[in-house]
């Protein structure tokens, strides 16, 4: 769903880069409220877990289509839904900034659509009061489902939205809307089962590691030793998904490039246009989801420690 500048007028971009720019300054004070001591190692790990995810186009049975997960709702559900929406904004900026994915001019546009509509409307609204505490399957499976495909749904309209008021293409915005959610809703359901499977590995495994808001406890007073071990865990999955399976992605158009297609017979509009600060465009190094996940983490461990700097002293 990265959004490229093709698709985004000056006006429109420049008004959702403010907005995001707010969301921002207002996620990052709400960070600093934040007590629990493993915020900052969750925050840096699974940011490079979801940006290496992210990577892995995965096929949409009969629609000639692909798409990728967002994370939102796995972000929200361990880390709360400011603390994932400032991680998740960081894998878009370095996405965009290092690899090309999604224009630079659109980059406001895509961390409302995705970051914002997944994080910090479709977690709180849907995904928390269907979970409850999270530790009964039948809910958690049915609210990371239907929060997955909220979030996506909304970030579909969004990019219509823009896109038509951007007024830069000849797009049918009834036609384009139409594919959009159809498509994105396929994508939402996959995102979702595959979420509801992460979440229930750690709640079987450590069920107080998800968000202190959601379980009713506020603290926590250490990393204890299964956290380390859970970090473990998806530190290693996160390596093997940057360093081997992204060979085996999709290579069917994503589901905005799938959507322009089917009304303009290409793809070339909704693709990716190289920014000049693009250092590795298209994560064209197999080395790339590893470089790109390493720089996500210590991005966010480096934003973790100035937001918390002054409240140590």
């Amino acid at each position: 769903m990265h959004m490229a500048d093709a698709l985004v007028s000056p006006a429109v971009a420049g008004t959702a880069g403010a907005i995001a720019v707010g969301l921002i300054v207002l996620a990052s004070r709400k960070v600093k409220e934040i007590t629990r001591n493993d915020i900052v190692p969750l925050m840096g790990v699974l940011g490079a877990f979801i940006f290496a995810a992210q990577m892995i186009n995965f096929t949409i049975p009969g629609t000639g289509s692909s798409g990728h997960i967002i994370g939102g709702i796995l972000l929200s559900a361990v880390i709360g839904p400011w603390a994932a929406f400032i991680t998740l904004s960081a894998v878009l900026m370095i996405q965009c900034l290092i690899f090309a994915d999604g224009g630079l001019m659109a980059l406001g546009c895509n961390i409302i659509n995705m970051a914002a509509m997944s994080c910090l409307v479709a977690a709180p609204m849907v995904y928390r009061p269907i979970a409850g505490d999270g530790r009964t399957p039948w809910r958690l499976w049915t609210a990371t489902i239907i929060a997955s495909i909220v979030g996506l749904e909304l970030g579909a309209l969004l990019v219509t939205l823009e896109t038509e008021l951007s007024g830069v293409t000849a797009l049918s915005t009834s036609k384009f809307l139409a594919l959009m959610t159809s498509i994105h809703f396929a994508i939402g359901l996959i995102e979702g089962i595959a979420t509801a499977i992460v979440l229930s590995f750690i709640v079987s495994y450590k069920p107080d590691m998800l968000y202190a808001g959601v379980t009713g406890d506020k603290t926590s007073s250490h990393v204890s030793g299964k956290t380390k071990r859970v970090l473990w865990i998806l530190g290693a999955v996160a390596l093997i998904l940057a360093g081997g399976f992204t060979w085996f992605a999709s290579e069917n158009p994503d589901g905005l490039e799938w959507s322009i297609a089917k009304i303009t017979g290409d793809t070339e509009l909704g693709a990716a246009q190289i920014p000049s600060t693009a250092f590795l465009p298209d994560y064209n190094s197999t080395l790339s989801g590893i470089i790109g996940g390493v720089i996500v983490m210590v991005m966010l461990w480096a934003i973790t420690a100035l937001l918390f700097r002054n409240r140590r002293k």
